[in-house]
């Protein structure tokens, strides 16, 4: 978590510092890619979860103890309050730009874009990595693709956070709660309706070869049999 708001809310700082340099775009991928590259680095030790409404959501679908759901979430928080720090202090202007997130527009549609696309992350994380059809070895392309889209055309309207932790870091170190219910609960229950939509549509009785004719796909329905 310390290393995605490094890389994430850093790029915004050296956007606002540097002349708009990086721009929406650039910022975007940032985010994308550090999700991306840490899901590969860390998904195999933790499940790679940054991000306390993932792990609520898979802990409402039995696919995570509930037990360890609280020392996870204070990692997550913890982790993003320590990068946010490290962060106002490498960057002197960084006290002239917050870079938490705040709605651009009403708090009603700040909730639900935030909603929309926390649900459009955990159901694709649900799809690529807790279905055994799945590609699994492009869940974090996939999973880095998604949060780079959300950025990349809701950035402007809530800062598309989809993650209270990612918000509560930055809020606490500048004192910042404006609206923080928000994206407190927004993610969170978009996540768990992602995930149990996901969990709605996931079976078939079609076999594997006519949902695709990948041979990915096949050689891992052989693998899961």
């Amino acid at each position: 978590m310390y290393f995605l708001i490094m890389a994430g809310c850093g790029a915004v700082i050296v956007n606002l510092d540097f002349d708009k340099a990086l721009t929406l775009t650039g910022i975007s991928i940032t985010w994308g890619l550090v999700v991306m590259v840490l899901v590969y680095t860390l998904g195999h030790i933790s499940g790679a979860h940054f991000n306390p409404a993932v792990t609520i959501a898979h802990a409402t679908m039995k696919r995570f103890p509930w037990q360890e759901v609280p020392s996870y979430v204070i990692a997550q928080v913890v982790g993003s309050t320590l990068a946010s720090g490290t962060l106002r202090l490498m960057f002197p202007n960084t006290t002239k730009h917050f870079v938490g997130t705040l709605p651009a527009g009403s708090d009603a549609q700040g909730f639900a874009v935030e909603f929309i696309i926390t649900f459009f992350l955990m159901f694709v994380v649900s799809g690529v990595a807790t279905d055994n059809r799945a590609i699994g070895e492009l869940a974090g392309l996939a999973v880095g693709a998604v949060v780079t889209l959300n950025v990349l055309y809701t950035g402007p309207i809530t800062g598309a956070s989809m993650n209270p932790a990612r918000t509560l870091g930055p809020a606490i170190v500048f004192n910042e709660y404006r609206s923080i219910w928000i994206y407190m609960v927004a993610p969170i229950l978009g996540a768990i309706a992602g995930t149990w939509v996901y969990q709605l549509i996931r079976y078939t009785n079609k076999p594997v070869r006519e949902i695709t004719k990948s041979s990915s796909f096949l050689r891992g329905r052989k693998l899961s049999d």
